[in-house]
């Protein structure tokens, strides 16, 4: 079964220097119906004026991932680490015992476009540690790449939680199958363009909660980009009880 949640129905926030859509509670936003599904707590689709950003704060017993879709993202943390995150780059954040971080436009003149994602960590209080790396249109075409795995699996990062998190672009006759284990939940998000999943299809922003399926296929996509989260079967982490 796939539950639709429709990009209009996200929740909403202006601050002139960013302009974010909620697919789940957060900030000043809480709809008691959307706190996050199985361990994926926060989904925020977020577009930075240039040379604006998210100054220094801090973060504890968090996994925090950025998907940059257009422009550049600049990281700083307490860590020492410093990058700069483009279109392909995939980085996480575990912030274990606490971390503090900005996240900052990268350009003087272009807007950046990106989604930040948060999952719950399986336990708490580990060392935080900072990861990054490129995964290219080659990889993802017509495909779901593993981007995410709590093993590392085909050269994914380590996501400190029993989650898999996979990325794909469809286009025309492009399509692709993941399969799901027994009893495992599964989200879909579609970062732009139009795909059908399981024959239905998804716009722009769109989600979907998965239940009770063995498996997704995703075809008919028009310059679609997708996230496609493999789930513990709870339906919300223990974290938000």
């Amino acid at each position: 079964m796939l539950e639709i949640r429709h990009a209009n129905q996200r929740g909403r926030a202006e601050h002139g220097w960013l302009s974010s859509r909620h697919t789940f509670s957060f900030a000043h936003y809480h709809d008691p119906k959307q706190n996050g599904f199985s361990d994926l707590l926060v989904i925020n689709d977020d577009r930075v004026a240039p040379a604006q950003g998210f100054g220094k704060h801090p973060h504890r017993d968090m996994e925090i991932f950025s998907y940059v879709l257009e422009g550049a993202l600049e990281h700083k943390d307490s860590m020492g680490t410093g990058s700069v995150i483009v279109p392909g780059d995939i980085q996480l954040m575990s912030a274990g015992t606490g971390v503090a971080h900005s996240e900052y436009n990268h350009s003087k003149s272009e807007p950046v476009h990106f989604l930040q994602i948060w999952i719950a960590p399986a336990h708490m209080g580990t060392t935080p540690r900072y990861q990054q790396r490129h995964f290219g249109d080659e990889q993802k075409r017509g495909k779901l790449r593993l981007v995410l795995s709590p093993d590392g699996a085909d050269d994914s990062l380590v996501v400190q939680q029993d989650t898999r998190v996979y990325a794909g672009l469809f286009n025309g006759d492009e399509t692709a199958r993941v399969e799901l284990a027994g009893n495992r939940y599964a989200y879909v998000h579609v970062a732009r363009g139009s795909v059908t999943v399981n024959g239905v299809e998804l716009g722009e922003g769109d989600g979907a909660r998965v239940r009770g399926e063995e498996a997704l296929t995703f075809a008919q996509g028009h310059d679609a980009e997708v996230l496609v989260f493999d789930l513990r079967d709870n339906e919300v982490s223990e974290l938000w009880k």
